[in-house]
């Protein structure tokens, strides 16, 4: 988690709250961290962090965008803003469906040796 929390305040991103969300809660078994945080101004926020090796596809995009819906429905509040840290390689048209979606975007790719 220290992580994250470094990223969002490197990126200049302010909270007040900032918890993890159990992924299985969501009904997913994907190994990726999920967040829920409340910024300043008492808007929800979800910030999804994916560290792997395989390239993110347009279909796994798709999945995240639900996983995002189930954790409003788990906190029965509408979720204004997304964001998603990516450390992995990304497929230009996943990345692209993400923005269209009010997504924003960190990509980080993993260099290999």
């Amino acid at each position: 988690m220290k992580e994250i929390v470094d990223f969002v305040q490197e990126k200049k991103l302010v909270f007040k709250s900032f918890r993890p969300i159990e992924i299985k809660s969501l009904g997913s078994r994907k190994k990726i961290d999920i967040y829920l945080a409340v910024d300043l101004k008492k808007y929800y926020a979800c910030i999804i962090h994916i560290k792997k090796k395989s390239k993110i596809l347009t279909k796994e995009a798709l999945e995240l965008m639900v996983l995002h819906e189930k954790l409003e429905l788990l906190n029965d509040s509408k979720i204004k803003k997304k964001y998603i840290y990516i450390q992995a390689p990304l497929c230009s048209k996943a990345k692209a469906l993400m923005q269209e979606n009010k997504w924003m975007v960190w990509h980080q790719p993993i260099l290999s040796n």
